[in-house]
């Protein structure tokens, strides 16, 4: 039995809490509102992100993070991915020096254009063979509900990586290990953004040929930068790369809040509309700054980043690719 930490009460914290719990681990999950502590504790209920799903009661809710993290020995980071570096520092002292760190990020930090699992190695000062994540086609709301799923647990010490995966196994998530964490975590940010390009291009009335191509050049592209970054090729066409797209593509608040781009709406607009943190909105700046800085090609996610950041509207951004020089694929 693994006592075990979630430190962010968000949809996929929440849910990750539940898989754990009903892996047979007691939890304790961090909540930054004591109304949502209060409610975990004594409805077993998160309405504000899961709706309709019940709580097992091996989840106890906190506002406390030292009461959270004592004696865990497995610890997952679910808040947002630009917050983690100091929300992290303000939790790093409480951490057991042998604690296995588990990221549920897919972001890439702004300015640094680091990766999550090495914002977690620099500012929590730990070894990356300490340092998992859990990543795949996992949305919160079908996992809250049960329905059966995969998932990728990747860790460069793959003893570690068995323990976690032990840690979560349920008869609704079936989770596989895998040593290449640089493919896993980039397939988890660059999807956020290719499925912002999905969403607009929904918005817009396009069909299914579109849809199958952003979906396929998309993945190209991260397939690219992953390659140049040291990831296994193989990895892209795996749960955490074509998996993990497929499913954010057909559902998720990227895809809302890129349809709600393509029907016309303001960022503003769109940000109303989803009302959730929209991680390929700001990721898709890190990430094109990342391919800049590696030489790499990246035309769907630099015009993303261009309707989102530079107010281009999506359908000058989408002549914009169909414009570019062909080639070989």
């Amino acid at each position: 039995m693994t006592h075990a930490a979630v430190l962010g009460a968000g949809s996929w914290g929440t849910v990750f809490a539940k898989i754990l719990a009903d892996a047979g681990n007691p939890v304790r999950l961090l909540a930054r509102r004591q109304s949502v502590a209060d409610e975990i504790n004594t409805s077993h209920t998160n309405r504000g992100y899961i709706p309709g799903a019940r709580l097992p009661e091996a989840i106890t809710a906190t506002t406390d993070p030292q009461e959270a993290l004592a004696g865990a020995d497995l610890v997952a980071l679910a808040v947002p991915s630009q917050s983690l570096r100091d929300n992290l520092a303000d939790w790093k002292d409480l951490l057991r020096p042998d604690a296995t760190v588990i990221s549920l990020m897919k972001g890439i930090e702004l300015g640094t254009t680091k990766r999550m699992s090495e914002v977690i190695r620099e500012v929590a000062d730990i070894p990356a063979d300490q340092i998992a994540l859990v990543t795949g086609p996992n949305l919160a709301p079908e996992i809250a509900q049960e329905q059966l799923t995969a998932a990728v647990v990747a860790c460069t010490d793959h003893d570690r990586a068995k323990r976690v995966q032990k840690a979560v196994a349920t008869g609704y998530f079936r989770p596989y290990t895998n040593p290449d964490v640089i493919g896993c975590e980039l397939g988890g940010a660059v999807k956020n953004v290719i499925s912002l390009a999905y969403g607009m291009a929904a918005g817009m009335g396009m069909g299914d040929n579109t849809k199958a191509t952003l979906i396929t050049r998309g993945l190209a592209e991260t397939t690219r930068l992953g390659v140049e970054l040291g990831a296994d090729p193989l990895t892209f066409a795996g749960l955490a790369g074509l998996g993990d797209l497929v499913a954010t593509c057909n559902a998720g608040r990227n895809r809302a809040f890129g349809e709600q781009l393509g029907m016309g709406r303001t960022m503003a607009q769109a940000q109303e509309a989803t009302n959730q943190t929209v991680e390929g909105v700001k990721s898709c700046r890190s990430i094109r700054d990342l391919a800049r800085g590696h030489g790499v090609e990246m035309p769907i996610t630099e015009q993303v980043e261009r309707v989102c950041h530079e107010g281009v509207p999506v359908r000058q951004a989408v002549a914009v690719l169909m414009a570019r020089q062909t080639k070989p694929e």
